[in-house]
């Protein structure tokens, strides 16, 4: 399957708040959403005050979640969910120290928590777990696990 990363900025270069930058596949602006079968959200901050803040990602998170698409998010990400009804009654994680932002959510502590259609994890730390938990969504457990054995995780 493809993935795209995809700037809520105007321009494809994005610089992240530790100064990295990189060059996303598209704006948000010229994605079409419907084209894709999931959303993950990067974490970090302010990152994800922006992300949480643009019209685009938040009609995307809820239109994905209602159509039970992949809705994932890791370390701040998490709370963008939950800002958007995501979480509501769904078990979910994210970065320690702002479990009290996860609105609605049954806060469960681990490193990554899948419930149906919903992963979240805690942070740089746990994204190998974050990413295999991605992988069995699309290609299931079997698959993941040999991922994991291939990486020697």
């Amino acid at each position: 399957f493809r993935i795209d990363m995809i700037s809520i900025q105007p321009t494809k270069r994005v610089v992240g708040a530790h100064g990295i930058a990189f060059e996303a596949d598209r704006t948000a602006e010229e994605t079409d959403a419907d084209a894709y079968d999931g959303v993950i959200l990067p974490g970090g901050m302010p990152g994800t005050l922006h992300l949480k803040a643009h019209p685009a990602v938040r009609e995307a998170v809820q239109r994905f979640d209602r159509a039970g698409k992949l809705v994932a998010a890791i370390c701040a990400a998490p709370t963008v969910l939950a800002d958007c009804g995501v979480l509501q009654g769904k078990k979910a994680i994210c970065y320690p120290g702002l479990e009290d932002q996860l609105t609605g959510a049954k806060v469960i502590t681990a490193p990554v928590i899948r419930d149906g259609n919903v992963i979240t994890s805690r942070g740089m730390g746990t994204a190998i777990p974050f990413g295999l938990a991605v992988v069995a969504f699309y290609q299931g457990q079997d698959r993941a696990d040999a991922l994991a054995r291939d990486i020697v995780f």
